[in-house]
Formats: structure tokens, C-alpha cells, sequence
């Protein structure tokens, strides 16, 4: 896709498709970065982005159960300790 250099008040910019935008994930801010003789644009993400929706789709899936059986669940647990 070719798009054209823009003048916005003393800068220059390029304007980016709205279907770029959200393929991409840019929302507010970015990440720019020279690599070679290229720009690369990156979403910044906060630390742990995303990790709630992860978890509830995971416990809908199962994917949540302890993979192995409870250590305090013993013998002695159950009929020797007092509280």
C-alpha cells in the first residue's frame, strides 16, 4: 500500500487506514524503531494485557483444574489433624 507524507502544523505524518489501525492494535500509543532503513511501528501493550480475557476463556475451557491432586487432601489430613 502507498500512501503520501502529510504536513501536521510544523511535522510531517502519514495518515494510516483505519483496517491498518486494528489489524495492527494501535490504539493510543506506539513504539517507533529504526531497523536497517526501515520504520517499524509497535502497539505498547501494558504488562499483562489481555491476561484476564486469557483466563476466563481458559476456565470456560477446563484448562484451569489443578493437573495434580490436592497435596493437602492426605490420610493424616483428613484424620489426624486438628485445628
Amino acid at each position: 500500500m502507498k500512501t503520501k507524507i502529510v504536513r501536521i502544523g510544523n511535522s510531517n505524518g502519514i495518515r494510516l487506514p483505519k483496517p491498518i489501525l486494528e489489524q495492527c492494535r494501535l490504539i493510543d500509543a506506539v513504539e517507533l524503531e529504526i531497523q536497517d532503513d526501515r520504520l517499524v511501528i509497535r502497539p505498547i501493550h501494558s504488562t499483562r494485557s489481555g491476561w484476564e480475557r486469557a483466563f476466563a476463556e481458559m476456565a470456560k475451557k477446563g484448562g484451569d483444574t489443578l493437573l495434580q491432586p490436592d497435596p493437602r487432601n492426605t490420610e493424616w489430613d483428613k484424620n489426624e489433624w486438628r485445628w
